[in-house]
């Protein structure tokens, strides 16, 4: 179908541009479980979620998703339409972005006139409903009606119907007879004019047949029907509305299809004959508790949208069954905090607001990713622990998890299963004490980490003791103040991020005020000292992310910028701490690395890059020392569905990173991997490398090396075809064979830059440290 377009596009190119297709490193872990609407074609059904969509074949039962991994833009979907006539689905936003998927093709168009326009208020372009007749669509929108030729893709007239021409709020729109109707808002109510009317971006040319504040108009074959605000359905005949019923809730959408017309409330399904007489009413399931939102009928069966439930299959005649139907995925698109591991990762989704404020309080439970499934934990198990956040895996029983509550305490998970939640009357948690309700009871627990010993150290804000050490192999809990850099509870709301070195030094990001802290309780001897003030060198007091690389360097993110302390094994002996800047050189020009950037993760990687997420500029991935960007992803350039990314956690073993953003979480193969101690269990895969294996692009792996390892690469005579060394060829230079922390990558290039012919090749590989050897054999066929 895409291909009968091609020669149009010269004339509108810069309105629309084509989505890629990431889906060959990127995957998304979207959420289907809430719906805005469900709409039928071509023997399927399309369910809108947040920012997803995906589509169920009526007939294999298939279900295939549609997110940014597609080309999905990622905002927030408000309507979406299949056209059979042209076998492709439209999907409008929240911001006006209207976007056209095509059957059996892979790329997304994007069309942007209406966010383009500057005489439509921002606020006002949300895209309400798409109403198809003959080759166009109405586009009901905030400001009024904009016409779409699905023919030739590209936008005609639009229609502000208001008096005298204004902007006025279109809901829905329908042909009837001769006329369109348009439902309006604010008391313009229902509206018309004659369909044939070449002029009808004249607003003269519409009349107001009813006024008040209506939100549905749809027709049939033979009648007219609307809703407006007071939940009544109304019959239009001769300009004259006849009240048909009046619902308990006020109806959230209506579609006539296959000579039924379905009203959908919040609490239930009502499918009518084309006489509106009743033939079936599908109430809320007891086994399903949660709101519908859009109901359409196919053969014998009701597919409806549902906030929690994806969509709920049964049958109109008899709904008493469900079926529950979506996509495998976390709970929600707004993951808060992330934590990987091997075989997946943990996913909590919040919240507290920058000020480290929860409220208002949410109920939201928790996901964990295993095994390519989702294991969903919902509010209703987690004993009541609201505003879950922070993630910590016990490193000596990795099915031992522990969720921070930033209201109700530390919640304790074992083999997926919430057990305990620890609070102020059954550990040393406290609350805070507020001295008009000292009866109160609010238990901040927010960054957690484990370090070498098994201890799970904790951050609280608004208490005396800030920072908590808990032992769970005997139960044993510690408090300590940290009143010589924080002289009260209350001037600190909370800790972005702890981190913790080889040393047993903790560093805690120390929320607004006071920059990051250094603790050391080893031996007996607390040592304290913060770093926050303009003659260190700190960008400011607020730091929102710490880590440690693997030179034992600490990487300071702020809320304005990006620092680092080199020197970290004397922090606490040296008098005048100094943080330092990164300067890079950009087009000959000196600069600072991240300048002004408000940084929200910072993470390394086996080879010792940097994975640095921010609040408005996407994802930075930089070299070891921070002196050459490798990637720099944002929503134009990837699959990330916002540029705010909230956390970010490697899985080392399998290269992947995880990344939460503000809607929604995907996954990139970064390839990359943490090193092993010794060569013992190094291999090289594909092997052998078969003639169908694209050996230049997807390259042979050697896994599983140590940290610092030379690789030679010969053929069975003994002559070097190629060589690496770790932190000399790193990965992303340009080299045949190149080193990534335990992973090194051969495009099956020799040193005259040639593909290799087939042939027995030999793997050496030498550690540089303890000089241990291994030899693999790699067979290649061409």
């Amino acid at each position: 179908m895409k291909k009968k377009y091609i020669l149009l596009f010269a004339c509108f190119f810069y309105l629309v541009s084509f989505s890629q297709d990431f889906s060959a490193l990127w995957q998304g872990h979207f959420s289907y479980y809430s719906i805005k609407e469900v709409v039928k074609g071509n023997n399927k059904i399309f369910a809108a979620a947040d920012n997803a969509i995906f589509s169920l074949d009526l007939q294999t039962n298939e279900i295939k998703e549609f997110n940014t991994i597609n080309g999905l833009s990622g905002e927030t979907i408000s309507t979406i339409f299949y056209s059979e006539a042209y076998e492709l689905l439209v999907i409008g936003y929240e911001n006006g972005l209207v976007e056209i998927t095509f059957d059996n093709e892979e790329e997304v168009l994007s069309v942007v006139d209406i966010i383009e326009k500057p005489t439509i208020p921002p606020n006002d372009k949300r895209i309400n409903h798409f109403k198809a007749y003959e080759n166009v669509i109405y586009i009901s929108t905030n400001y009024g009606i904009s016409v779409f030729n699905l023919e030739r893709l590209e936008f005609g007239d639009t229609y502000f119907i208001g008096n005298n021409g204004s902007q006025i709020q279109v809901n829905q729109t329908t042909v009837f007879g001769d006329y369109i109707y348009a439902a309006c808002s604010n008391g313009n109510g229902i509206l018309k004019a004659p369909i044939s009317n070449p002029n009808l971006i004249d607003f003269q040319n519409w009349q107001t047949v009813f006024s008040g504040d209506f939100i549905i108009v749809e027709g049939t074959e033979t009648k007219l029907y609307a809703v407006n605000t007071s939940k009544r359905i109304y019959d239009i005949t001769n300009d004259t509305l006849f009240e048909l019923f009046l619902y308990n809730d006020v109806p959230l959408n209506i579609n006539f299809d296959n000579q039924y017309l379905n009203v959908t409330t919040e609490n239930n399904v009502f499918v009518y004959d084309i006489n509106f007489s009743l033939i079936s009413q599908v109430p809320i399931s007891v086994d399903f508790d949660t709101e519908y939102t859009s109901a359409i009928v196919y053969m014998d069966d009701v597919y409806i949208g549902t906030n929690d439930f994806g969509i709920l299959k049964t049958s109109f005649s008899n709904p008493v069954i469900f079926e529950e139907i979506h996509p495998d995925g976390p709970l929600m698109n707004i993951p808060f905090s992330v934590e990987a591991e091997p075989s997946g990762v943990w996913v909590t989704f919040g919240e507290y607001n920058e000020f480290f404020n929860p409220y208002p309080l949410n109920n939201r439970g928790y996901s964990h990713l295993q095994d390519k499934t989702w294991l969903n934990t919902p509010y209703s198990d987690v004993f009541e622990a609201k505003c879950l956040n922070a993630i910590s895996i016990n490193p000596l029983d990795n099915s031992q998890i522990f969720i921070s509550s930033f209201f109700s305490g530390l919640l304790e998970i074992i083999d997926d299963t919430p057990i305990t939640l620890y609070n102020e009357q059954n550990s040393d948690l406290e609350s805070l004490v507020l001295p008009n309700n000292p009866s109160y009871i609010d238990i901040r627990v927010g960054e957690s980490s484990f370090d070498n010993n098994g201890v799970l150290w904790i951050t609280m804000g608004l208490v005396e003791n800030q920072l908590k050490s808990y032992n769970p192999s005997n139960n044993q809990w510690k408090s300590f103040p940290l009143n010589t850099v924080i002289p009260e509870a209350f001037d600190n709301n909370g800790f972005a991020d702890i981190v913790i070195g080889d040393d047993q030094t903790k560093w805690v990001a120390a929320g607004y005020s006071y920059g990051f802290i250094g603790f050391n309780e080893s031996g007996g001897n607390i040592q304290i000292k913060g770093v926050y003030r303009d003659d260190e060198n700190m960008p400011s007091t607020r730091v929102s992310a710490l880590a440690l690389d693997k030179r034992n360097q600490l990487w300071i993110g702020t809320n304005s910028g990006l620092r680092v302390l080199y020197n970290t094994s004397n922090f606490f002996d040296e008098e005048n701490i100094r943080v330092d800047e990164i300067i890079i050189e950009e087009d000959g020009i000196a600069k600072e690395l991240l300048f002004q950037q408000f940084i929200t993760d910072i993470e390394v990687d086996g080879s010792n890059n940097k994975w640095i997420g921010t609040a408005d500029s996407g994802l930075f991935y930089f070299s070891s020392d921070g002196q050459n960007t490798i990637h720099h992803f944002t929503k134009n350039n990837s699959p990330l569905p916002s540029n705010t990314i909230n956390d970010v956690s490697l899985d080392d073993t399998n290269g992947i990173v995880y990344i939460a953003t503000s809607r929604g979480l995907v996954s990139f193969l970064s390839g990359g991997s943490s090193p092993f101690e010794d060569l013992e269990s190094a291999f090289a895969y594909p092997n052998p490398v078969r003639p169908g294996f694209n050996i230049v692009n997807e390259k042979v792996k050697i896994k599983d090396i140590s940290e610092n390892v030379n690789i030679k690469i010969t053929d069975i005579e003994g002559n070097l075809v190629a060589e690496a060394q770790s932190r000399v060829n790193q990965r992303y230079r340009g080299f045949n064979l190149e080193i990534d922390g335990g992973t090194a990558y051969w495009n099956g290039k020799n040193l005259a830059n040639n593909i290799v012919a087939s042939g027995v090749y030999l793997v050496m590989l030498s550690d540089l440290d303890t000089f241990e050897t291994k030899v693999i054999k790699l067979m290649v066929v061409r």
